[in-house]
């Protein structure tokens, strides 16, 4: 390793290039700022190290922050200052955006190539820069919507922004599954001793969903808002509902042995947007794909949809589905008498079901392209599913855990 210099780093070389090109030919007239984003104070470090020399030569300021020391910038030398802290280094780059004339008014210095950690990658208005640089790729997308947000704020005078990403010269698949596998090994020891719920199916799940927006932001020209769809699956606030599930376990023993497609009837309530229709659950047999990585409790589908065929709430949105769900059923300890009869009088005690057939049918449509409706109706029944087997686009087979009817009184 010790043979890899700077002067023999091309990666650092055609960093150096790049900023000195974007100085010399600002993208809006007279604007030097770059901010460099990096996902290790070390690499900051490097970075710092081996650009700032130069750069000062030129008489261009650069400053560094990470979340591990204090900030340096070049302008300390000139102005014979131990340094500066977080905030201050943060004004004198973006001076106009941070009121820079009102907080420090005795201060003449400027930086204009800013070098730093996430730790600057929410919350700051730095849209005096018109050029973000991303020296490594996050494996999340949503985190390099938050860097880039940092100068692609409302009040910009920049008639321009650029957003740079420097990719991994390997390919995008060997990067993220080899991240992967290294986190999915080093969570296994906290997995099995903690007897916590299985968190690398969880990983498995958001890196594959993460690998998909990546590829996109690598190889198309796309808006960066339409990367926000997706959350980290812990941001969703899912442990009230694992935490009923284990409660509910330890007072009445495992579900495992409850068959499929079980049912419940619930009234209507429109206070809390409960309107009549169905609320279906499905998992898909293959735990290896998604469809278009857009659900985040693969390998199971929740889709709310009305009587008329209108999707309600559709499967991306699993957290307002399970409010719903738990909104409606929580304390409910026995079957509601009048909408079972009411139901079981409409389905001949379940033997016709095509009305829920129809509607499971047009749910799963809104998700993926079926060829033959009419095999949805065998998910109903007791012989083997003839339903999506080779007819989805991206997917082998669904099987139906269960579904809740939302159903008005009296009807």
């Amino acid at each position: 390793m010790q043979k890899v210099t700077p002067e023999a780093d091309s990666k650092l070389q055609h960093l150096r290039t790049h900023i000195e090109n974007k100085i010399k030919k600002p993208i809006n007239p007279g604007n030097k700022k770059v901010i460099i984003f990096t996902a290790f104070a070390d690499t900051a470090n490097y970075l710092y190290e081996n650009l700032s020399g130069d750069l000062l030569s030129a008489g261009i300021h650069t400053g560094k922050v990470t979340g591990n020391d204090a900030p340096k910038t070049t302008l300390a030398k000139t102005n014979k200052r131990r340094g500066y802290d977080f905030h201050t280094v943060l004004t004198l780059f973006s001076p106009v955006s941070k009121e820079k004339a009102l907080i420090l008014p005795k201060e003449k210095g400027e930086i204009d190539i800013l070098i730093g950690t996430d730790c600057i990658s929410e919350g700051q208005n730095l849209q005096d820069c018109d050029y973000l640089i991303n020296y490594d790729i996050h494996w999340n997308p949503v985190r390099i919507i938050q860097r880039f947000g940092r100068i692609d704020r409302i009040g910009s005078t920049n008639k321009s922004i650029q957003l740079v990403n420097y990719w991994p010269d390997i390919s995008l698949d060997e990067y993220i599954n080899l991240k992967e596998r290294v986190e999915n090994r080093m969570v296994i020891a906290d997995v099995t001793a903690t007897g916590d719920d299985n968190v690398l199916t969880a990983r498995a799940n958001d890196v594959s969903y993460r690998k998909e927006q990546l590829r996109r932001l690598q190889d198309e020209v796309i808006e960066l808002e339409d990367l926000k769809t997706g959350v980290n699956i812990t941001d969703l606030g899912l442990n009230d509902f694992r935490m009923d599930l284990l409660n509910y376990i330890k007072a009445n023993g495992d579900l495992g042995h409850l068959p499929n497609g079980l049912h419940a009837i619930v009234p209507t309530d429109e206070n809390i947007g409960l309107r009549p229709g169905v609320i279906f659950t499905l998992r898909n047999r293959n735990s290896g794909v998604n469809v278009n990585q857009q659900n985040r409790l693969h390998p199971y589908y929740l889709i709310y949809i009305s009587d008329d065929g209108q999707v309600i709430i559709d499967h991306t949105q699993v957290k307002p589905l399970l409010d719903l769900v738990r909104t409606s059923c929580k304390g409910q300890e026995s079957p509601i008498t009048p909408l079972c009869r009411s139901f079981n009088s409409e389905t001949q005690d379940g033997r016709d079901m095509v009305k829920y057939s129809e509607l499971l049918g047009q749910a799963i449509h809104t998700m993926i392209e079926v060829k033959e409706d009419k095999d949805i109706d065998s998910l109903f029944s007791s012989v083997n599913t003839t339903a999506l087997v080779d007819t989805i686009q991206g997917l082998d087979d669904f099987e139906l855990i269960s579904f809740l009817v939302v159903r008005e009184e009296g009807a």
